[in-house]
């Protein structure tokens, strides 16, 4: 049985091939929430198969809930394929089957059982630990030992851990690097996720986190819980749950703990609405029919922590209330991605973009609304492009501003005059602060700057590879990036893409070479388009027709 992919899932797969292809042995694969990543996984599996029908491949997450989840979807598109679970809290230890759902839990210890394993595919992958002596680590390790030639996949929605930056960068990198990422912009506007958006005002009752201290890169929980415990904080997230929410069908609220979740769903119920808690410790009778309450509609909202923040998927939710603050950019992804989901109504051509678009359009949810009452969204930025989260030491924290209630000016904290109008700005000891809540939630389009320059030069870095140094210069700005036709793997493929798609003749086997013909044989693009990337540039597309930028090429 061939799967049926959307274009961006097969470029994934293709794309994931030919990274190991290329020599990479840990591609990273960065598929949004609502993506299909089920569906990529189940593919990939099936073209193992088919490769090699001996192939034997482990599936592996973080909980047994995710791991029955994966494995009901994956046998739903591939009814009779050779899959088995690992988990003792599903009570199932397939031990011998050649697509293994597993939890890592249960089998960090059990590699020597499962003896080969070809590819380790490792879904949430951000939840790995940077210790190599954790339980991720300790079966990796096994499986390597048992076959040094193991092929790891990481599939997430973000490439991030808490306090450790990006998954394939630093000494405890597990990943090699990008094969894909699918662009979640791209399936906003190809009408394969809905738009999150945000009010156009902004809320009043933040979580003030002026004072709550930081431990292993996230806000201290007990200091974030007092704060956010203001009284005046949860009278403000139920007023503007309510006020916002109506005419909206399922109501997911985030909390920053128990004790707060359960003060947000006593002062709902007190309005009359209909609503629960779930939590980890909640029993899972209990749990699975509260979902089950919410997800027909039995219940307007549904309130938890960081429980229900992956592998929960009710295409309803048309409102995400963040009634927390994180330093965890995976969090910010995760809680606004329950929310993507689309609904189509019916009557519409969902094959084609615009049949999809007019579908979630004329639906019941056009869109998500986000409430954020932590700041996340100043903190992180836009949810389809969101800033870089920062490693433990380097920096980062909250911009230093505040705003002024009269011509909502940002003026730096330490002012006590706004240098706008000259309003007094009170004392800074109040609990509550009024912040904007009202930063975009999506990014807009970076301009096409015109190029007025094109230069090649050799880069040599002390004990690397030397490579091709190629900046544009854009009147008095400059921007550059760096190709690798010395290199082996991942990144020499990387450089002969980018080569052919400016000459279709031989492509160089080394910077000498390519130096000696890249002024007079390379395209050189009209405009390039350019993104923030910490405190660097990265340019993200490129034109090489100086009239029509939408004929662009991507990077």
């Amino acid at each position: 049985m061939k799967l049926q992919l959307r274009d961006y899932q097969a470029e994934a797969i293709e794309d994931c091939w030919q990274a190991i292809a290329d020599g990479m042995r840990a591609p990273l694969l960065i598929e949004p929430t609502g993506s299909g990543k089920a569906l990529i996984i189940a593919s990939l599996c099936e073209q193992a198969n088919e490769f090699d029908p001996t192939v034997r491949i482990v599936i592996l997450t973080d909980s047994q809930e995710l791991v029955g989840q994966n494995f009901a979807e994956f046998i739903g598109l591939w009814p009779d394929a050779p899959a088995g679970i690992y988990s003792a809290g599903l009570n199932r230890r397939d031990v011998g089957a050649r697509f293994l759902f597993a939890s890592i839990q249960s089998i960090y210890k059990r590699a020597y059982k499962i003896q080969r394993c070809d590819i380790l595919i490792i879904d949430e992958c951000h939840m790995i630990p940077p210790r190599s002596d954790a339980m991720y680590g300790q079966f990796i390790k096994d499986l390597r030992t048992i076959n040094p030639n193991l092929v790891i996949i990481g599939a997430t929605a973000t490439n991030n851990r808490l306090g450790s930056g990006r998954l394939d960068e630093g000494d405890d990198a597990l990943f090699d690097g990008v094969a894909h990422e699918t662009p979640v912009k791209k399936l906003i506007d190809e009408g394969y996720l809905a738009a999150p958006r945000t009010p156009n005002r902004m809320l009043e009752g933040q979580i003030n986190t002026k004072g709550v201290g930081t431990r292993l890169g996230e806000f201290i929980q007990g200091q974030l819980e007092a704060a956010a415990m203001d009284p005046t904080c949860i009278d403000a997230v139920v007023e503007h749950t309510i006020k916002y929410g109506q005419g909206r069908e399922g109501w997911k609220i985030f909390g920053v703990s128990v004790k707060h979740c359960e003060a947000i769903h006593e002062a709902l119920a007190e309005r009359g609405y209909i609503g629960g808690c779930v939590f980890g410790h909640t029993d899972k009778a209990e749990r699975r029919q509260a979902i089950r309450n919410f997800s027909d509609k039995s219940w307007k909202y549904l309130v938890s922590n960081m429980t229900l923040i992956k592998g929960f998927n009710v295409k309803h939710i048309s409102m995400i209330v963040l009634a927390f603050s994180t330093k965890s950019l995976v969090k910010y992804i995760q809680s606004v991605g329950r929310g993507t989901r689309p609904l189509y109504a019916p009557g519409y051509d969902l094959s084609t973009i615009d049949g999809r678009l007019a579908a979630i359009d004329t639906s019941e949810k056009p869109d998500c609304l986000v409430l954020d009452m932590g700041g996340n969204v100043g903190r992180f930025g836009p949810f389809d492009d969101p800033f870089p989260e920062k490693p433990k030491g380097k920096g980062g924290g909250e911009p230093p501003f505040k705003i002024c209630e009269e011509c909502t000016c940002e003026c730096h904290a330490a002012v006590r005059l706004c240098p706008i109008c000259g309003t007094e700005f009170p004392p800074p000891e109040s609990t509550i602060r009024i912040v904007p809540d009202a930063k975009p939630i999506l990014s807009v389009e970076p301009e096409w700057l015109p190029v007025t320059g094109v230069t090649y030069k050799r880069h040599t870095k002390q004990g690397g590879t030397d490579s091709m140094k190629v900046t544009y210069q854009v009147g008095l700005e400059f921007y550059s990036e760096w190709c690798c036709p010395n290199h082996v793997g991942f990144a020499r493929s990387k450089f002969e893409s980018w080569w052919r798609r400016r000459d279709a003749g031989p492509i160089p086997k080394s910077v000498t070479e390519a130096l000696e013909c890249a002024e007079f044989v390379l395209a050189k693009p009209s405009h390039i388009r350019v993104k923030k990337d910490g405190q660097y540039w990265r340019i993200v597309q490129y034109n090489f027709t100086p009239i029509a930028p939408a004929q662009s090429v991507a990077a």
